[in-house]
């Protein structure tokens, strides 16, 4: 009988808690990193703002850059030693930066500072990108079928948002009162923890493969060159009408949720009449819905089937935006914000057997490659398109249909939210309840029967795996990786 705590399986609880340690050491360094660049480095500097705004450019710069074509590395190498390799040169450059920092502030100069900063970032941010894909295919040998699957996906999701309400609280008193240097020696210790977690795992070995090559899922062929395989690996996404939709929905959901985040301070101050000391209280809402609905998501998936689970979170969270834009009160928009990153939660967690069985062994670490940079990049064309909106075409804006009145905030949020509706409607013709020959491998064939030189299907791909889902929302674990 397995032990109490055991999650799902041995292996994967051992991965879960090197994931929760890790984590939380993510979520101390990135608050700490924000607090020393705006309270230190950049202090009572007219370009203190920029500065911060830095380092999420730097870490988003290595997602975008870095991310495809990590992806076919990903594809080639052993995904353990991967993700330990990762962990190490992770824990290296934090524990470098925390040694680095034990210099009084006036020792360098503030540029010299901000550059070793964001190179720290950047180089986290893009060893984040093999790492991602390399556990996304490790939990696939781990976990089988999609209650399973999306049970991974949610204990995952929940254990991301336990860490974003813990993680910002430790790390503020852990600042001011230690310094800077313990909340990095801290993550430095949290990525060890991952490494011991990591190497802890048993994962079945791979089949002997011929000298030379690395996969024996390639052994069919001769190797090409990185481009080649990107390119094949484009082409295998691109040839899926279902992994096609599947992004969609994604970036989709990226623009919604991304207006969102821009403006919903602007939302709370002025459309809710909250004073903004109150507004840590909008960070926990959201941290509880997305905790209640990544667990409730293994049983709705289990319930009513991933692809349903789906298209019905889609349209329940953008009709819960829409409503949540017409709100004026403190205690009923936070509310409606909870219930609407409950089903969000779920929409990200069931994606994750859609996104597998999709993905053929041989080109998941390549499909997940797309994702993330695709994701995140439409998390920031939604940021600055709303921002860009907000403060300038619909500054002014003050309108009404049917006596009810709208102003330039309610009014973005709404059409996100609609957007989301949409592609609810989307989702509902584009993901039948059943499995269908578009659901195949590249050429369109039926799932698990790939074309001669093609890796099997996803049916069969599917059958014996399972990962976590590469969400609309950028995994955890990449806010600082």
């Amino acid at each position: 009988m397995a032990p109490r705590l055991t999650l799902i399986s041995p292996d994967f609880t051992r991965l879960w808690f090197g994931q929760a340690v890790s984590s939380v050491g993510d979520m101390v360094f990135s608050t700490t990193l924000m607090l020393w660049v705006a309270t230190v480095l950049a202090k009572d500097e007219s370009w203190a703002p920029a500065a911060v705004s830095g380092v999420l450019v730097a870490g988003g710069t290595a997602v975008l850059v870095v991310g495809p074509i990590a992806g076919v590395f990903v594809d080639r190498w052993d995904k353990r030693r991967t993700m330990l390799g990762t962990e190490v040169l992770r824990g290296g450059l934090v524990a470098l930066l925390a040694v680095v920092s034990f210099l009084p502030a006036d020792a360098l100069p503030a540029g010299v500072w901000l550059t070793l900063v964001y190179g720290t970032v950047l180089l986290l941010h893009a060893a984040a990108r093999f790492f991602a894909p390399a556990r996304f295919t490790i939990i696939a040998d781990l976990v089988t079928g999609d209650a399973d699957r999306a049970r991974a996906a949610g204990i995952t999701q929940a254990t991301s948002q336990t860490a974003l309400i813990v993680g910002p609280p430790l790390a503020a008193p852990l600042f001011f009162t230690l310094g800077v240097q313990w909340a990095m020696l801290f993550n430095a210790l949290s990525y060890l923890v991952s490494y011991v977690a990591i190497a802890s795992v048993r994962v079945a070995p791979a089949e002997k493969a011929p000298a030379g090559v690395s996969d024996p899922g390639k052994a069919a062929g001769p190797r090409t060159g990185v481009v080649r395989e990107f390119v094949a690996g484009l082409r295998f996404f691109g040839r899926s009408k279902f992994l096609v939709a599947l992004l969609v929905f994604a970036v989709i959901g990226q623009f919604g949720v991304g207006a969102l985040n821009t403006l919903n301070i602007f939302f709370t101050t002025e459309n809710l009449g909250m004073s903004a000391k109150l507004f840590g209280y909008v960070g926990m809402a959201i941290g509880v819905g997305g905790i209640v609905g990544a667990l409730c998501a293994g049983r709705v998936v289990q319930w009513i089937g991933a692809r349903r689970t789906t298209w019905v979170s889609l349209l329940v969270s953008g009709a819960l935006l829409v409503a949540y834009s017409r709100q004026t009160g403190f205690v009923a928009g936070i509310a409606l914000l909870i219930l609407f990153t409950i089903p969000l939660t779920v929409l990200n967690t069931a994606m994750a057997p859609l996104l597998l069985s999709a993905a053929s062994a041989e080109y998941r670490g390549r499909v997940v490659a797309v994702f993330q940079p695709m994701t995140q990049l439409a998390a920031m064309v939604a940021a600055a398109l709303s921002g860009w909106l907000a403060g300038t075409v619909l500054r002014d804006f003050d309108g009404s249909v049917a006596g009810v009145r709208f102003g330039p905030i309610d009014t973005i949020i709404a059409v996100a939210g609609l957007c989301i509706l949409l592609s609810g409607l989307y989702a509902r013709g584009a993901l039948p309840d059943t499995e269908t020959a578009e659901d195949g491998g590249p050429d369109g064939s039926p799932a698990g029967k790939g074309t001669a030189g093609e890796p099997a299907g996803p049916a069969e791909a599917a059958a014996p795996r399972a990962a976590a889902v590469p969400s609309p929302a950028p995994p955890r674990r990449g806010s600082t990786q």
